[in-house]
């Protein structure tokens, strides 16, 4: 099983709502960016053999999320993801976002006041979401269904969890 790399974010104003806690559409494009990345860093991204010879473009079949806890202005976060399932014609990653372990401002204290507090500065890797995002592979100018290359496949499969084959 090869290893997958860890997704680290800062929320962002823009990721939050008026009282800075996250939106929860966020969680989901975290998650859907950290697989894209990956598969960009295992040469399956969008335009990279095999599938741009075969004009195919991955499309999200199926997102699945449970939130858990509020992430909020400033907060680290990080996005670890796996891949869950390899078929035919299908793959599917799972992934939790997780509060970061790097405080923004070393020595700096949480929202709350105390140094073990939950917060901005948390230093912990308290869990926020979990979930699952299913992927099929279209016709990049039909939008028709294709079964996954052997070379996409495998490579996949390669990065599978000994549990989930």
């Amino acid at each position: 099983m090869g290893s997958l790399r860890i997704a680290r974010y800062r929320v962002e104003h823009v990721d939050t709502d008026a009282a800075g806690v996250v939106h929860f559409t966020r969680y989901a494009s975290w998650f859907e960016s950290a697989v894209l990345e990956n598969l960009d860093g295992l040469g399956l991204g969008l335009g990279v053999a095999p599938l741009a010879e075969r004009d195919l473009v991955p499309a999200v079949t199926e997102l699945t999320m449970k939130y858990v806890r509020s992430a909020r202005f400033m907060d680290r976060i990080e996005v670890r993801v796996r891949v869950a399932h390899v078929g035919g014609a299908s793959f599917r990653f799972a992934g939790e976002v997780r509060h970061g372990d790097e405080p923004l401002i070393a020595g700096a204290e949480s929202r709350t006041g105390g140094d073990d507090a939950p917060g901005p500065f948390i230093e912990d890797r308290t869990l926020l979401a979990a979930g699952t995002l299913a992927w099929c592979l279209v016709n990049g100018t039909g939008g028709a269904a294709a079964r996954l290359p052997g070379p996409f496949r495998e490579k996949l499969r390669d990065h599978m969890e000994e549990s989930a084959r």
